[in-house]
This record gives structure tokens, C-alpha cells and sequence, in this order.
């Protein structure tokens, strides 16, 4: 049962058929709409052949379309397609109970310093990644 717990912890849309990252992507799209593939890696954390890989399994269920850029002949757009759409609410969905199955034993107050404390890591984070982005440019 505890496996069985672990399992859904991990994979919240299971019964969609989709991993953890593709949903991650999905969830991007809907919220950011159409975005090149460097954007969703760097969103997302993620390196270009996993983004790769992730974005093939999405194009090939149908839930992505790739659209050559316009502007550069070098850069794909991906956009979420209407298949996608229609998974969104169970996504959502699937995202909110883990969420609060997460932070059920959480007191009011302890989920707002638990939001400030992972805002302060995020801004943490986010100055690595960017001086860290800059180091690169320099060299």
C-alpha cells in the first residue's frame, strides 16, 4: 500500500499515461503558451536530449505540435495541442491532491513559511543559475 502511495506521489497523472516532465512541459505551454525548446529547458531545469526525448513522447500522443519558427529557421516552437487541453483539468487535478496530500499535516502557518522558505530558495536558485549563466558568457 505504501508503494502504492509512493507510486501516485511521483507520478500524479499516471492514469493519464503521462511521466511527471511531460506534465511539467504540458503545464508550461498551457500557462506560458507556445515557447522554443532552449526556453522549456531552461524553465524547466532540464537538459536538451531529455527535452528531447520528453517532447517526441508528447508530439507522438498527440499532445504537442511543433511549428517552424517564423522569424529563425533554426528554432522550433512547441504549443499544446487541443489533445492536451482536454487533459488539463485531470492534470490540474492530479497536481492539487498531491500538493495538498503533501501538506495535509501542515498547519496554516507552517504552509506559509514553507511557501516563504521555498520562494527564498527559488530566489537563491534563480541568482546561481543567472551568475552562473554569466560565468559562461564571459568565457
Amino acid at each position: 500500500m505504501e508503494s502504492e502511495a509512493q507510486d501516485s506521489a511521483f507520478e500524479p497523472s499516471g492514469e493519464i499515461g503521462l511521466y511527471p516532465s511531460q506534465e511539467l512541459v504540458l503545464m508550461q505551454l498551457w500557462d506560458k503558451g507556445p515557447q522554443c525548446q532552449a526556453d522549456l529547458v531552461q524553465l524547466l531545469g532540464s537538459d536538451a536530449p531529455t527535452m528531447t526525448r520528453t517532447l517526441q513522447r508528447l508530439e507522438s500522443a498527440g499532445f504537442i505540435k511543433k511549428i517552424p519558427s517564423k522569424t529563425d529557421k533554426r528554432v522550433t516552437i512547441i504549443e499544446a495541442t487541443i489533445a492536451s487541453k482536454a487533459i488539463q483539468p485531470q492534470v490540474k487535478q492530479a497536481w492539487e491532491e498531491l500538493e495538498a496530500g503533501v501538506t495535509d499535516d501542515l498547519s496554516d502557518a507552517d504552509k506559509r513559511k514553507l511557501l516563504e522558505l521555498l520562494e527564498q530558495a527559488e530566489e537563491t536558485l534563480t541568482g546561481i543559475l543567472e551568475t552562473s549563466d554569466e560565468e559562461k558568457d564571459t568565457k
